[in-house]
């Protein structure tokens, strides 16, 4: 059964303010206050928190797919960013599988904005290694 993941586990998806609201090794969602820190001049949110969100979800849903002793670490992430986010919204982030192997998954992460408006979408590939 899925639940909330213990953002604590990702120290930089928590200094980021992340919070994961369901996790579960088959769909990962969360959300992102835009707080200025985390924009561009204009008042944006920045790519690079864009990105280090996605990551931050697929990652505990690759992890949710590994067996015990085995951790996950991202080998590639491709984003398109397609619209904005400004101050004060909040993103809703949603990641889920599109393969699952045994030392692979490709995970696609849609962010988007205001009213459902689309931000990005995140391809990111993960790993799976031995602790």
């Amino acid at each position: 059964m899925a639940e909330a993941f213990d953002v604590s586990l990702l120290p930089f998806a928590g200094l980021m303010g992340v919070e994961i609201a369901h996790a579960a090794s088959d769909r990962v969602e969360g959300t992102l206050l835009v707080r200025p820190e985390l924009c561009t001049a204009g008042g944006v949110l920045h790519g690079g928190a864009i990105m280090a969100l996605a990551d931050s979800l697929g990652a505990v849903g690759a992890f949710l797919s590994t067996p015990a002793g085995w951790r996950t670490t991202t080998l590639e992430s491709k984003t398109n960013f397609i619209g904005s986010a400004r101050t004060g919204t909040t993103v809703k982030a949603v990641s889920t599988p599109l393969h699952t192997g045994r030392r692979t998954s490709v995970w696609t992460t849609r962010i988007e904005g205001a009213e459902g408006k689309l931000v990005a979408v995140v391809t990111q590939t993960q790993m799976t290694v031995e602790v």
